[in-house]
């Protein structure tokens, strides 16, 4: 092994981190050793009472032992790993109680760090200064060391005070850098996350990836319709621009509308995508549309091109507002599915009754279309119904696209 290889972990930026945080150890043990040394001279002392001095070292002891135990303490611990021992240990959950086990384990890992961080800060305290003090003679500095003290001919001698300072000081490094290492390495199991902390840490992925899913089938439904329209009347708009200059300004204005709204809906969805990766709150630019929009829906998917025949009956404004969004989304993908690889009419109808909201919307089927339609836009429809305990319908019949979707409505519930 090269002379390199020997001396790489005394010379190494994280044994010199793993230093700092077995020194804080020590910091945070001074307390324990001054309270210690205070009873240790009571109980020496003759003179004093024998039940007043244990009971006021019960009184301590259980004192001291309450920040060991505290979940904060294991919180602070945690950071000074993360940050000094470089530790990849995730953040104690604030809502999350601290189970027992858990407790014991950072109360273990405490009394860990102290002991060992006392040990090294004593040798640093001692060993350091004996290891310059044999460092000095052979340099030409006058230690102060006389022969009564027991040093004198180990200074005397220029090679062993050099080679005895010199073992001194190599030893300390090794021996921090041996505490740091095993320090580094239980970490993660006496300051690792619970299971019941794995299993929120899991279900609070989960939900992250849930709403990501459900922004995603916004986005996709909102500007796919967008751009939907928005083609089928450039398409009119371009036949027709030299014989129908007026339908031609009304299909622009149209574009033009369609467009500010899906742009609104795109900052919308992002600005809630920012918010989701830690970015700054702020207010929704674009409120979320429930079927209180459908008429606007249908008259711009008519505008495009595109006959619908929409027939709606029950109280739909009195839908919760969950269901009454994830309905207007669905008859917004199925109106565009239509324009996109169906023919018209397109039926449309939605029915509210008793506990429940009824959509059907059927089409006529292209002939590349006539094996059947997927994607996407369907996966979206099925995830938006499946969430809240619904069912869909979605396929050929008669030489139709018809698609059914149900969802039910919590007894109870009202918009």
């Amino acid at each position: 092994m090269s002379l390199r290889g020997v001396l790489g972990p005394l010379v190494r930026g994280s044994t010199w981190r793993r230093a700092v945080f077995l020194l804080l150890g020590g910091v945070l043990a001074l307390p324990y050793a001054l309270l210690a040394a205070a009873f240790a001279q009571m109980l020496a002392n003759d003179d004093a009472p024998r039940p007043v001095v244990f009971g006021l070292l019960l009184v301590a002891v259980l004192l001291a032992a309450v920040p060991v135990f505290l979940a904060g303490s294991r919180a602070l611990e945690i950071a000074a790993a993360r940050a000094l021992l470089a530790v990849d240990l995730p953040e104690p959950a604030a809502e999350h109680r601290i189970d027992r086990e858990t407790r014991v384990r950072a109360a273990l890992w405490i009394a860990l760090h102290l002991l060992t961080g006392g040990l090294v800060l004593f040798a640093a305290i001692s060993a350091l200064p004996m290891a310059l003090v044999f460092l000095a003679g052979p340099i030409g500095l006058d230690p102060g060391v006389s022969q009564a003290n027991g040093f004198g001919p180990l200074i005397a001698n220029p090679v062993g005070a050099t080679l005895t300072g010199v073992v001194l000081l190599v030893g300390l490094g090794y021996a921090v850098a041996g505490l740091g290492a095993l320090a580094a390495s239980m970490a993660p199991v006496l300051l690792g996350p619970s299971q019941g902390e794995r299993i929120a840490a899991l279900e609070a992925r989960a939900a992250r990836l849930a709403e990501r899913n459900r922004l995603a089938r916004e986005l996709h439904d909102s500007v796919g319709h967008a751009l939907t329209v928005a083609t089928l009347q450039a398409g009119a708009a371009r036949e027709l621009l030299d014989a129908d200059p007026e339908f031609t300004r009304r299909a622009l204005r149209a574009i033009e509308e369609t467009s500010r709204h899906a742009m609104d809906d795109l900052d919308h969805v992002l600005g809630l995508l920012r918010e989701s990766d830690g970015g700054p709150r702020r207010a929704a630019t674009a409120p979320q549309p429930t079927l209180a929009r459908l008429d606007r829906l249908v008259a711009d998917t008519r505008a495009a091109g595109l006959a619908v025949e929409s027939r709606v009956s029950g109280a739909v404004g009195e839908l919760p507002a969950a269901v009454s969004r994830e309905g207007y989304r669905i008859v917004q993908e199925g109106l565009t599915n239509a324009a996109r690889h169906g023919r018209g009419p397109v039926t449309l109808r939605v029915d509210v009754p008793n506990g429940g909201l009824e959509i059907e919307l059927v089409n006529g089927l292209r002939g590349a279309a006539r094996a059947g339609r997927g994607g996407r836009g369907l996966a979206g429809m099925r995830e938006r119904v499946l969430l809240l305990g619904g069912r869909l319908t979605a396929g050929p019949e008669d030489d139709r696209w018809r698609v059914r979707a149900s969802l039910p409505v919590p007894r109870g519930e009202t918009g």
